[in-house]
This record gives structure tokens, C-alpha cells and sequence, in this order.
């Protein structure tokens, strides 16, 4: 028998767990940029092990995460998203590991790096932002946006673009950072106003920064390495971080009941070390290590946030991000992701009616315009519900009954419903006001 065909019947008659053994499975939702570097690298560094991505939205691999049985799973879970580690802890789905790293501080600013109950690490360090292609704003006559609020202006309107929370877990983050900035109702108007402006809800949060950076959208709102990357990769575009920012841990963690979670705990160990760390200073990574060290290694203007050149003012609060995040999530689809159209319609003729009264003053058209926009841009959830425990349990629940889910249902679609029929009245009153003014 010849040697390569011994080989072959050899590696062929190996059992089915020989091979899973050498498999590391990482369920993440990060651009192939940044999963391809650590993939590669830590295949080198440990010949014979495979490294297998699968890429999904952060939502959507919890969920595929909760429908597998344990021995099943994969093995590590790595995301930007804080709350959904909550959710995947809360549910057990989490197993804890500590990698013995030295070097990490305990936080950055108030927030910890680690999970203080240890079922996920910092790995990364990320804040929110604002991201635009600067020959657009050039071609438009458009300023450049600094702060959040900046972008509910007239000005922008359609030269905007977001992703839905229920679909990145980024955006979730970026969302629920302005609500813990702004507070529950000016929040909600500020993202209503954004979204009013946005000519696009993308499908996924890449959908984002590829739009600007290729001048399809002027303006969008990224988490800082989907802003970073492009630009330190030669992209015409540029990053701010808001004042109404938050600096917090990108996460990784073991899954509980992992098919391999002795290569589980390796990767995450990896993806700590030094050499892991530096990994992210790639310009087509982009990312803020956790490791102070790694900064000596980093250009000179890149962004270090433990030198305090990046000012958050949102201590972010990861319990309440986790306990409303489904309801936060639900309720943008309902009211901006399915609703675009005619919230997109609302804020038009709000702008058109401003116009008017601006070049021609009118009290009655002035009120008109004040109920135009409380329709448009309150939602339609008010914050007592969101601290009720009784609702936010609808949605917490990770298996719901018939009845639980027929709930939920009904009040997405009367939240759906509600916010259809603000934006018409919006639209009514606003073209009422235009008219006042002629």
C-alpha cells in the first residue's frame, strides 16, 4: 500500500471525536478582518488545530447557542456586546475560566473588564461613535457631526445611516448608550429624530461603514473599530467619539457544555497574551487592547483609553442593559426598522413645515409642528413600563409559553400599529402647519 494511501485509511478510521478534539469552534460576530488574524495565527502557534468561525449577528448567536444541548455547543463565545454575555450567563451558558493574564487592570474608568463573577474576560475595549466619509460631507456642503444630537439636525437628513439592535449587537450597545447618556424619553427621541434622518436601517452593522466608506450613506453610527479600520486602512473617512460615549469591554468567554473546551480555554488564553493583543493594533483590525502594554507598540495617534484622551461620560450599566435588551430591541423594530418609511415621511414634513414657519413665524403653525414632532419622536413606551419586572419578564423569558409568547406578540404589533398611526398624524399636522405658514 503506498504511504499517502495508509495515511489516508489511517486518518479516515480515526473516531469522530479524535478529529472534534483538534477543533476550536468560536461563535463571534466580528468582520472576517479581525476572526481571520486570530484564526491564522493561532493555528500557527499550535499546528494540527483548526480554527472554526461561525460568523453571526450577537442576538442571533445567543439564540443558536441556547438551542444546542450541552457536549453540543461551541466552545467560545466572542462579541462586543456586555449584556448579551449577561443574558448568556444568566441562562448558564456560560462556564467560568480565568486565563491568569497578568497585567489587565480591574476596570477601565467604573466599569470592569472581567465579569466580577468570572463566566466572561474583557478582550478588547471599545466606546461608540460617529463615523462620516469626508469627500460626501465635502460634495453636500455638510458639517462635520460631533455630537450625537448634531445628527437630529435638518441638515442630515438622509445622509444618515444605522443598523437595527435586533440585528448587531453593536448597534444595541451604541442604542443603549444613548438611553443611559440621555435617559429613557430623550433618548428614544434622539434615536427616533436620528433615525428619522437615516436613509437606510442596514441589515447588519458592516452594512454601516462599507455604505460610508464607499460613499453610498454620508454619515453612520459605529462602534469605534468599524469607524477606525477604514480609515487608518486609507478610507476618506473619519471617527469622533460623542461626549455621550461609553468605553467597555469587547467580551470572550467559554461555553458551558462546549464540544472542546480545553482548546476553548486555549484561544481565549491566546487571544490575552501579548501576542494576541497586538493582533488588534492591525490597521485592518483596528482595536483597542485590554493589555496596557500593547499601546507602547500602537502609532502614536492611536486612540488609548487609559490615558483619558477619550472622555465617556456613560458609566455604562451592563444589569440594566441585559434586563430591557430584548424590549429595547423589539421596540426600534416596531417603531423604526419596519416603520422607516413613514417615519422617514414624519420627520420630512416636520422639516418642510419648520422651513416655512421659519420664513414666515406663525403661533398656530408653531404649536402644530410642537404635536407633530411628540408624535414622531416619543416612544411609544413610556420608562415606568421598562422598570416594570412583570413586562420586562414577557420578553426575558428564554422559553415561553403559548400564552407568554402570544403577549409578546400582541403588544409588538399594538406598538407597531401605535407608531404607524403617530407618524401619519405627525405627517397631517405638519402639512397643516406648512400651510398655515403659506
Amino acid at each position: 500500500m503506498k504511504p499517502s494511501i495508509l495515511l489516508l485509511s489511517l486518518a479516515t478510521s480515526l473516531p469522530l471525536a479524535a478529529w472534534a478534539q483538534q477543533t476550536v469552534t468560536i461563535v463571534t460576530s466580528f468582520p472576517k478582518e479581525l476572526t481571520a488574524a486570530y484564526q491564522q495565527a493561532f493555528q500557527k502557534r499550535n499546528p494540527g488545530t483548526k480554527v472554526e468561525i461561525l460568523n453571526k449577528a450577537t442576538a442571533a448567536g445567543v439564540a443558536y447557542v441556547r438551542e444546542l444541548r450541552a457536549g453540543e455547543r461551541p466552545d467560545v463565545f466572542w462579541a462586543s456586546a456586555p449584556d448579551a454575555f449577561e443574558v448568556l450567563a444568566k441562562d448558564g451558558l456560560l462556564t467560568k475560566y480565568d486565563p491568569g493574564i497578568k497585567g489587565i487592570p480591574n476596570k477601565i474608568g467604573n466599569y470592569p473588564i472581567n465579569d466580577p463573577q468570572g463566566f466572561y474576560l474583557g478582550q478588547a475595549l471599545a466606546g461608540y461613535g460617529i463615523m462620516w466619509n469626508t469627500r460626501y460631507l465635502k460634495a453636500n456642503k455638510l458639517p462635520e457631526p460631533r455630537e450625537w444630537a448634531d445628527l437630529t439636525k435638518a441638515v442630515y437628513f438622509s445622509h444618515v445611516a444605522t443598523s437595527s439592535p435586533s440585528r448587531s449587537g453593536t448597534t444595541h450597545l451604541t442604542m443603549e448608550t444613548i438611553l443611559q447618556g440621555e435617559g429613557w424619553a430623550k433618548g428614544w427621541e434622539q434615536i427616533l429624530r436620528i433615525a428619522g434622518n437615516s436613509a437606510a436601517i442596514t441589515e447588519r452593522s458592516f452594512g454601516v461603514p462599507d455604505g460610508v466608506s464607499n460613499g453610498q450613506y454620508g454619515i453612520g453610527l459605529v462602534i469605534d473599530f468599524l469607524g477606525l479600520a477604514p480609515k487608518n486602512s486609507g478610507f476618506p473617512v473619519e471617527f469622533v467619539y460623542p461626549s455621550v460615549t461609553a468605553i467597555v469591554p469587547a467580551n470572550i468567554g467559554l461555553i458551558n457544555g462546549a464540544k472542546n473546551a480545553e482548546l476553548g480555554r486555549k484561544f481565549i488564553h491566546f487571544s490575552l497574551s501579548p501576542e494576541g493583543q497586538e493582533l488588534l493594533l492591525d490597521k485592518a483590525i483596528s482595536r483597542l487592547p485590554v493589555l496596557p502594554e500593547t499601546y507602547k507598540k500602537a502609532p502614536a495617534d492611536w486612540p488609548n483609553p487609559y490615558t483619558g484622551k477619550i472622555r465617556a461620560k456613560v458609566n455604562f450599566d451592563s444589569d440594566l442593559a441585559e434586563s430591557r435588551y430584548y424590549v429595547v430591541s423589539s421596540l426600534f423594530d416596531q417603531s423604526i426598522t419596519f416603520r422607516h418609511k413613514e417615519l422617514m415621511a414624519a420627520a420630512k414634513a416636520i422639516i418642510d413645515a419648520e422651513k416655512k414657519v421659519a420664513a414666515k413665524p406663525n403661533a398656530q403653525a408653531a404649536k402644530q409642528i410642537a404635536e407633530a414632532k411628540a408624535l414622531a419622536f416619543s416612544p411609544v413606551v413610556d420608562e415606568a413600563k421598562v422598570k416594570d419586572q412583570e413586562f420586562l419578564k414577557i420578553f426575558r423569558d428564554t422559553k415561553r409559553s403559548a400564552e407568554t409568547t402570544k403577549r409578546m406578540t400582541a403588544l409588538e404589533e399594538h406598538w407597531s400599529n401605535e407608531a404607524k398611526s403617530n407618524y401619519a398624524r405627525a405627517v397631517a399636522l405638519a402639512n397643516e402647519a406648512a400651510k398655515i405658514a403659506n
